[in-house]
């Protein structure tokens, strides 16, 4: 299984940013791809290609798959609205089928504003798709890391 965080380059300089915790705590699962408009990335046009691959997005119109169900998973690590702008301007992102995951409780994460409601940051959505593959013991451990890192924001 490979989670990748196809990164806004605007969250490599915030301190606050998750997905570089989720990548540094779970290395062997989690794979950083900063987003290029215009260049795929390799790695992720092999995994897109693959037919194994979601992409967790939450639409309206999400085909509701079952995440577990899948090898590959794509996360959008941005601020929502960074998210959105990435995903209207990623054509290779919209064929994906989408899957949704839902979350066990609130996030903890309360420094980004506009956050919508049930919305997780990056780290919570990557333990929830880490416990959705029963890759328990790496939840566990970035669940764990999250905990320390709010705590000092």
């Amino acid at each position: 299984m490979k989670i990748f965080l196809l990164t806004h380059e605007r969250e490599l300089l915030r301190p606050s940013n998750t997905g570089a915790l989720a990548q540094s705590t779970a290395p062997e699962i989690v794979e950083r791809i900063i987003w290029a408009r215009n260049t795929l990335n390799p790695a992720l046009l092999s995994a897109i290609n693959n037919k194994n691959t979601v992409l967790l997005y939450p639409v309206d119109d999400a085909d509701n798959a079952p995440i577990e169900s899948f090898e590959n998973i794509i996360l959008l690590d941005a601020t929502w609205q960074e998210a959105r702008k990435m995903f209207n301007k990623s054509p290779y992102l919209k064929n994906l089928p989408r899957a949704h995951i839902k979350p066990r409780q609130v996030s903890q994460y309360q420094l980004r504003r506009n956050q919508p409601e049930g919305g997780l940051c990056t780290a919570e959505c990557v333990v929830e798709i880490l416990i959705a593959q029963n890759h328990l013991d790496i939840a566990e451990r970035l669940d764990a890391a999250f905990g320390i890192f709010n705590s000092t924001l």
